[in-house]
């Protein structure tokens, strides 16, 4: 079965996350304190890229490289002498900057030249036959869209046949935020050095990156002694959220949860929370919903506890449960209102989700015991802003809300983003088969779940969403994203959130 999941080198990817200007300073400090030049930390970008394309690509004869007027440059350029060296055609266009390359780059170019290299100008035709394409142009250095003549080499790129190999990023994307402001190479393969940056994982990365590969050039021991208040989460940390449980634990002792919402015409949107928390391991699940809905959700899922959603009921399930997870088909009518006036003094750990978000922006408050769990949409209403300033820095936007609301934010999307007062993270799970209705609902309830079960706000989000994410990734490397619904997850979800049992299914 083919796997449509974002593919990586799982072995080389790092947990932590460099801010894109402050990488670029390390780099160079840390070169220093190991006695690297720069020069040397090139050729080794260079040869880690030569290798990567090479085993990916190794039947491609004929190499076309385009160089920039940066160290991504040169970088290609220690790339087409490697190439040369091993006996492939290697066609090499340039191009020419306003200001000199940077000395280590310039150094490359020479290597090149004297080892009998020639330098195309990149507006020259291009040969035929060309197996397979190294990107050099932009860098993480990219501060707009590029140039039109640059803009042209990508679109170019893009259209040809071969595969593309991009260093360090792909040209155009930016390395902060992973926003496109104009042309965009859309790699087959990108080979990160030294760090990863947020960009390579989030925005319109996923679109654009491939297969991600990395190399710390050598300066592994370095990094390890650096802290990054930016972290990437994915499957392999689950075991460190979740552990097994004591043989003699009970139900009480896996949280009492408690979910409001399922106006008129959205039972799905609640049972589809309560049936997520049940999954991810609570002990007890109460529904509080519209009294039309306690009979569909009991017979599609006798195991949780429905009431009709009244102010004595609602009133008694807050002194009754752990954690409250409010707003899956909620509404934002006088019903859903009154509900929410109830919720928000709740002391206890809390998830706001859906329409209490949308209610939320109109009367804004700060919590700091509520997880808040917006998509861009509900994350621009929050802050009074279009879709796309959220979108244009996901960091900032997550960072943002956290300031106005309090507590955690879960900030959804390709790449989603985690944040605290102290802490941002992004998740490295997911795909595009989540793109269908229901999905934001199962978070709620994996992460009220996970609440329950005594995990901090922070870590609970984090794990949550990893959980969910990594439910869809063992679906779609099965049956492919397109058709996947949220509720498939639960078949999944129950093997994800028990990373301790061995997989003898190879799911």
């Amino acid at each position: 079965m083919t796997d449509h999941t974002v593919k990586k080198n799982p072995t080389s990817i790092p947990h932590s996350i460099w801010h894109a200007d402050d990488l670029r300073r390390a780099e160079k400090e840390a070169a220093d304190s190991l006695g690297i030049t720069l020069f040397e930390l090139m050729q080794r970008a260079g040869e880690a890229a030569f290798n990567v394309a090479r085993m990916a690509y190794p039947t491609a004869s004929h190499w076309l490289i385009l160089c920039g007027y940066g160290n991504n440059g040169g970088d290609g350029y220690v790339i087409a002498r490697l190439a040369a060296a091993a006996g492939l055609r290697v066609t090499l266009l340039a191009l020419e900057g306003d200001k000199p390359l940077p000395e280590e780059a310039r150094a490359a170019r020479e290597a090149w030249l004297n080892a009998g290299g020639v330098i195309h100008a990149s507006d020259i035709p291009w040969p035929e036959n060309i197996d397979v394409i190294i990107d050099g142009l932009l860098g993480t250095g990219l501060r707009s869209a590029p140039r039109e003549n640059i803009a042209a080499l990508i679109e170019r790129a893009n259209t040809h046949t071969a595969p593309i190999v991009a260093l360090d990023i792909p040209s155009g994307l930016m390395a902060q935020t992973g926003t496109t402001p104009g042309a965009v190479i859309q790699a087959s393969h990108t080979v990160t050095f030294v760090a990863l940056t947020p960009g390579l994982l989030t925005g319109k990365a996923r679109d654009v990156v491939g297969t991600l590969h990395h190399s710390a050039l050598g300066l592994e021991s370095w990094l390890a002694g650096q802290e990054t208040s930016l972290s990437r989460f994915d499957a392999s940390q689950l075991a460190l959220w979740l552990p097994p449980r004591r043989p003699t634990s009970h139900k009480g002792d896996h949280g009492k949860l408690a979910i409001v919402g399922g106006d008129h015409g959205t039972a799905g949107a609640i049972r589809m929370t309560g049936e997520a928390a049940l999954r991810s391991g609570a002990g007890l699940v109460r529904v509080l919903t519209r009294s039309e809905n306690r009979a569909p959700i009991l017979t599609a899922r006798p195991e949780l506890m429905v009431d009709e959603l009244t102010p004595h009921t609602l009133e008694e399930c807050l002194e009754w449960a752990d954690v409250v997870v409010i707003g899956p088909g909620l509404g934002q009518q006088a019903w859903g209102k009154q509900a929410l006036q109830k919720v928000e003094n709740f002391r206890k750990p809390m998830l706001w989700d859906a329409d209490a978000l949308n209610i939320l922006a109109i009367n804004p408050d700060k919590r700091h015991n509520r997880i808040l769990t917006p998509h861009p949409g509900e994350a621009a209403r929050l802050l009074n802003c279009s879709v796309a300033e959220i979108e244009s820095d996901r960091l900032l936007s997550a960072q943002r809300l956290v300031k106005r609301y309090g507590g955690v934010v879960v900030l959804k999307g390709a790449g989603t983003i985690i944040a605290s007062d102290d802490a941002q993270g992004i998740i490295d799970a997911g795909n595009a088969g989540m793109a269908s209705g229901g999905m934001g609902d199962v978070l709620s309830g994996i992460i009220g779940a996970l609440l329950g079960q005594k995990l901090p706000l922070y870590d609970a989000a984090c794990a949550g969403c990893v959980a969910h994410g990594t439910a869809a990734d063992k679906l779609a490397a099965r049956y492919g994203t397109r058709g996947m619904l949220a509720t498939d997850l639960f078949c999944t979800l129950r093997r994800v959130v028990n990373p301790d049992v061995i997989d003898v299914e190879n799911d």
